[in-house]
């Protein structure tokens, strides 16, 4: 029987080890071939024999773990958006009422337990809605995890939380009970609903960050045109863009989306190709010319036969390749999850065995202890009580589950400062793991837009000669007011460069364009002052019988040797100008990345231009390895080949043509002054597109790390220490039990010193 493959929704997964229990759950199922979880997307593939292996079936044993398994038909990106802000909307609202239930609690219980009549009371019933229903879900998967012999961090704050509150609200309804045998009856309410709200607030992060990975994708089918305009049977038509076939004939006005792939039949434009190319140098596009579906059109109208549609388009295997390569990315075990699979069972057990101990043990039952002037208090069914409840609440995974939010929390405070945004808090815990970061060239190293880096004059043009007309008329302040007075005219990116430069040559006064004229992809001319003007390409030069002599020739010879792009421009037929125009490097580039290199960092760039402008903005910018001509499926295939190596890579881009190279890297680094979709796909943005950020970012990951490693040395050293305290081992000898109160004031010192830690980050140069 042939398999399916089929795509569904998993609700509830909280962190990466629920992804791996629902493939872990899907995979070991009989008649499921395999099972992929894409913890980014919120959805699992499955590839299933559907005599064996149901929807029902599959649903049925995901609800059992916890989580639901949506097998409805698949929903459009506007509806998975509607059900993830429903979702983020309510996780939100339990975290706010979470909140505001917890702080009269805590005021209480640490400073106004004696003075407010019927305290112990309130506190148990503003905490009873945290548990019941605010943070409800950590009962159910602690039981559902129970059930299958599991446990993760939703079971450690169940327990935690849970026996806390059942001993707070015994001693508050039975009170008496440990008065008669001389014991005070504490409560510790503020221990469970603290706990709650912040992994609650943790949860609300992770859940946004995770929405807006999915945000990445639904932009990009939003690029995407809704209709396309065809001729058919000698007719023009608009029709639906899901209805236009290969070999049909497009029309595409100035200013209008390109549609779908294809060639140009008839006409001629630009066409801004830098959401797919990443090139910021529009295109001219003629009669046979290659066109990409959703780039713009600039200024002419084009005639198209369409090639390739719907799925094959080169913006559709964009999409394929972002969500493939999220999908690719192994699962993050958290380390709190993977030691809670140990720590909980450890921990229950040595409470039992606690309880069981001190209910054999002690003295009434004929066991001599090891001093006799030692009195020990109460029954032994209170002692093995007493003791086993300390247990558990000072094995209270406080300090734990703080150990590490707090120092990301403190470190993305840190980064954001700095002018560096983090979407995923594990990168920041991770990029300093990086060994090869991979740059794509233009708008990441470069600027990313042309400006004019050498203008040549012909040596027949001074400056200004004498004060007469005839003298104004041949000086460069004349020239310069003709070039910016006629490409003010224009709308190619080439003007605009030109207009900067030539502003600071120009004199104030200007004399009226008479006829100008543009030939997209070419140039354009213009009468200024009586004399006709050409600027443009050589060819359009070429064309208009304008001559290039003397210096100018070598000149021009020695700007292509040096991979300059070159606009000429000629007056009365005679080039008398040679202006280069380049995409020049970014002021910090090279600092940051000789750091970079000093770090002990491979560094390489990605480009789709030449070799030659690739192997020239390598060598100013100290990049060792390069890739000229690099499409948006060869960026990710060349990422790709670094990861095969073993390596483990960062990407940097600014482009949507980078977006699944910066999905496939171990790390996606996207310049804030990039295009949406890069930013989205990316876990790191540097706001200002400043390389010097990431040495920074880098930095201070390495902090945090640190600080992660010493809350985390710090929390298992208290629970190391602390556990045996409150199990009674030193009663015997010294005479000290310890008191839940004091189990519960050791367990919040033990999170306050977890937290006094982590802010030191926030004193740490980076």
């Amino acid at each position: 029987m042939a398999t399916r493959k089929e795509i569904y929704k998993i609700e509830g997964m909280s962190c990466a080890s629920c992804a791996s229990r629902v493939q872990s759950m899907l995979g070991s199922m009989e008649g499921v071939r395999s099972a992929r979880v894409n913890f980014a997307a919120g959805n699992v593939l499955v590839e299933f024999d559907p005599e064996s292996a149901g929807r029902e079936t599959m649903g049925k044993a995901i609800h059992s773990i916890g989580y639901e398994l949506i097998t409805t038909q698949e929903t459009t990106p506007e509806q998975d958006e509607e059900s993830e802000n429903k979702r983020l909307k309510q996780l939100r609202f339990n975290t706010i009422l979470s909140v505001l239930f917890s702080i009269p609690v805590f005021l209480i219980a640490m400073f106004f337990h004696q003075q407010v009549p019927y305290s112990n009371w309130i506190m148990m019933g503003l905490s009873l809605p945290v548990l019941v229903w605010f943070g409800r879900d950590f009962f159910v998967i602690a039981w559902r995890r129970a059930v299958h012999f599991s446990a993760n961090m939703d079971t450690l704050v169940a327990m935690g939380t849970g026996v806390a509150f059942l001993f707070s609200a015994f001693n508050t309804i039975f009170p008496s009970w440990l008065e008669s045998k001389g014991l005070e009856p504490h409560v510790y309410y503020e221990a469970s609903v603290v706990i709650i709200s912040f992994i609650l607030l943790g949860r609300y992060f992770e859940e946004r960050a995770k929405q807006r990975t999915g945000t990445a994708i639904r932009k990009l089918m939003n690029l995407g045109v809704k209709s396309a305009r065809v001729i058919r049977e000698g007719k023009e038509m608009e029709i639906p863009i899901g209805e236009v076939q290969p070999g049909d004939f497009l029309l595409i006005r100035p200013g209008e989306k390109i549609p779908v792939d294809g060639v140009v039949t008839e006409g001629h434009s630009t066409v801004d190709e830098s959401m797919i190319t990443g090139e910021s140098i529009p295109v001219t596009k003629l009669s046979g010319s290659q066109v990409i579906g959703a780039t713009i059109n600039q200024t002419g109208s084009l005639r198209m036969r369409a090639e390739k549609v719907g799925s094959e388009t080169m913006l559709a295997q964009i999409i394929r390749l972002v969500q493939e390569a999220q999908g690719s990315k192994a699962p993050i075990q958290q380390r709190v999850d993977k030691i809670a699979s140990i720590f909980v069972p450890v921990v229950i057990g040595i409470a039992i065995i606690t309880f069981f101990s001190w209910l054999i043990w002690y003295p009434a039952s004929g066991i001599q202890h090891l001093s006799s002037s030692i009195q020990y208090p109460g029954s032994s069914i209170q002692v093995a009580i007493l003791t086993a409840v300390s247990v558990l609440i000072i094995a209270c995974p406080c300090a734990l589950g703080l150990a590490t939010p707090t120092a990301l929390m403190v470190g993305l405070g840190k980064a954001a400062e700095h002018g560096i945004l983090v979407r995923d808090a594990t990168s920041l815990e991770t990029i300093c793991r990086v060994d090869t970061i991979v740059f794509d060239k233009t708008g990441t190293i470069t600027v990313g837009k042309p400006e004019v880096v050498e203008v040549v004059w012909d040596s027949s043009v001074p400056l200004v000669v004498g004060s007469g007309q005839t003298e104004i008329r041949n000086s460069k302040f004349e020239i310069g007011n003709a070039i910016v007075s006629i490409e003010r005219l224009s709308e190619h990116p080439f003007a605009a460069a030109l207009v900067d430069y030539f502003m600071e040559q120009a004199s104030d006064q200007t004399d009226e364009v008479v006829g100008f004229e543009s030939h997209t992809g070419k140039g354009v001319s213009a009468f200024y002052n009586r004399d006709n003007y050409y600027i443009g390409s050589k060819s359009y030069i070429q064309e208009k019988n304008c001559r290039l002599e003397g210096d100018l020739l070598q000149e021009e010879a020695r700007l292509r040797k040096e991979a300059r792009s070159i606009l000429y421009i000629a007056r009365s037929h005679r080039v008398i100008v040679l202006v280069a125009v380049a995409d020049t490097l970014k002021e910090n580039s090279p600092e940051a990345i000789r750091e970079l290199k000093e770090m002990g960092l491979k560094v390489h760039m990605l480009t789709g231009d030449s070799v030659a402008i690739a192997s020239q903005i390598a060598s100013q910018a100290g990049v060792d390895f390069y890739k000229a001509e690099a499409t948006p499926v060869g960026k990710a295939d060349y990422v790709k080949q670094l990861k095969d190596q073993g390596r483990k890579v960062a990407m940097a881009g600014d482009g949507i043509n980078d977006s699944p190279a910066l999905a496939l890297a171990d790390i996606g680094i996207a310049m804030g002054t990039g295009t949406d979709i890069a930013m989205e796909s990316a876990q790191l943005i540097l706001i200002k597109g400043d390389l010097c950020k990431l040495v920074s970012a880098i930095r201070l990951s390495h902090a945090t790390n640190r600080t992660i490693k010493q809350n985390l040395f710090w929390a298992f050293f208290y629970n190391f220490i602390s556990i045996p305290i409150a199990a009674g081992v030193l009663y015997p000898f010294f005479g000290f039990l310890l008191n839940p109160m004091i189990a519960g004031a050791a367990m919040a010192f033990s999170s306050v010193s977890v937290v006094s830690n982590s802010l030191r980050l926030k004193r740490k140069r980076i």
